[in-house]
């Protein structure tokens, strides 16, 4: 994500979201690990503007001695508009859950029931509710106060807050710093996008699209290092299919998302594309259509049209592992060294050639997945650069 044109820096209380959530703070409607410093003592504050989308807010952010990126998500926006979310988000009717009186293990409940809505019916799901309950702590006293409970539960509704829940033992999604309400800052991905160059539209009218793929290549790391970036975008499908909670789908594969720290470690800086399985199928079900375009969300989740019924199906046309391919061909292809590049190409055509669900193809998705990871890894692993 680049920056926009919007102030450069400026006190998060005096941004009009950063006022209503210190004044829910201060009414005691919400609370957070954040909440204090926001609100208070004035040690959270944001910098550079990295979306000015209405609905879904991105700054960088300090926080004392941390940088990171502080995101909120700001109204309502229709299920399957083009770019839309799947994820509505109604600001005046937030905090309102759970209700007054509500026990801990009502709570639990609560949270179990709605894992069960988003993922499916996973076996470790009580687990995965033991972690929420130790985030919903903010302030480490060993209980949950209702102010922190309904931050929470905000956070919970959120594609983003979730998947860093599932992958949290993993490195390619940042760590929560902190929240305050639905109001949450995230750990720092230093470099952004994965590759690219941003040029003005009056430009990249006249420039050949063979050329652009070229130029968006120009400023990306060493071979060694864009291999390490690699395998750990397909670590993430890996992780992703079948993984402890389910599997995901990736709605949005674009170059703007990805990112990667100083370590060359592989990081997902939007993941609000990135939805469960069991929720798309409910939802795309529901989608009326006249032809298969009308059964797409994000940029790349697509599904076919039933015209029978006028519904969209629930079966994707390409699964993640393609999608993936996609996005790095050029990338990875580029400075390759001469005794991998053939295979390597040959490896990743065959991947691009997916289609379906990875279910129905279960042994070859693993199979050209193992042997990608392999390839490069066997190719790196005695440098440094590993």
């Amino acid at each position: 994500a680049g920056e926009v044109s919007c102030p450069r820096t400026q006190w998060l209380r005096l941004t009009k979201r950063g006022l209503k959530s210190c004044d829910k703070y201060r009414k005691g409607i919400i609370d957070g690990s954040a909440c204090s410093s926001m609100c208070d003592k004035e040690t959270l504050y944001l910098g550079k503007c990295f979306s000015a989308k209405p609905n879904s807010q991105v700054y960088s952010g300090n926080w004392g001695d941390l940088q990171g990126v502080i995101k909120c998500q700001m109204e309502d926006t229709p299920h399957y508009e083009l770019g839309g979310e799947m994820e509505p988000r109604k600001e005046a009717a937030a905090f309102n859950k759970p209700t007054k009186g509500t026990s801990v293990e009502k709570f639990r409940e609560m949270i179990i029931n709605h894992l069960k809505a988003k993922v499916g019916d996973q076996a470790n799901l009580a687990d995965l509710a033991t972690q929420v309950l130790s985030i919903a702590d903010a302030n480490k006293d060993g209980h949950i106060s209702l102010p922190e409970a309904r931050s929470t539960w905000a956070l919970l509704q959120l594609n983003e807050f979730l998947l860093a829940l599932v992958l949290q033992d993993r490195e390619h999604t940042p760590k929560l710093l902190g929240f305050c309400g639905d109001l949450y800052m995230m750990e720092k991905v230093p470099y952004t996008p994965l590759y690219g160059i941003s040029l003005p539209w009056i430009i990249e009218m006249w420039i050949p699209a063979g050329l652009r793929r070229s130029m968006d290549q120009w400023f990306t790391p060493s071979w060694p290092h864009k291999a390490k970036i690699s395998i750990g975008l397909l670590e993430l499908v890996e992780d992703i299919f079948h993984g402890t909670f389910g599997s995901f789908f990736m709605c949005d594969v674009s170059t703007t998302i990805f990112g990667y720290n100083d370590r060359h470690d592989f990081k997902v800086m939007d993941a609000r594309y990135i939805i469960p399985e069991a929720t798309f199928q409910e939802r795309i079900r529901q989608q009326r259509c006249d032809v298969d375009e009308d059964c797409l969300y994000g940029t790349d989740c697509l599904t076919s049209c039933d015209l029978t019924k006028h519904k969209c199906t629930p079966e994707v046309t390409r699964p993640n592992l393609a999608k993936a391919c996609d996005r790095l061909k050029d990338y990875i292809l580029r400075g390759a060294p001469s005794d991998v590049s053939e295979e390597l190409e040959k490896q990743l055509y065959a991947c691009i050639a997916l289609k379906g669900s990875a279910e129905q193809m279960e042994i070859e998705h693993s199979l050209i997945l193992n042997n990608m990871k392999t390839l490069l890894w066997k190719k790196i692993s005695h440098t440094k650069d590993s």
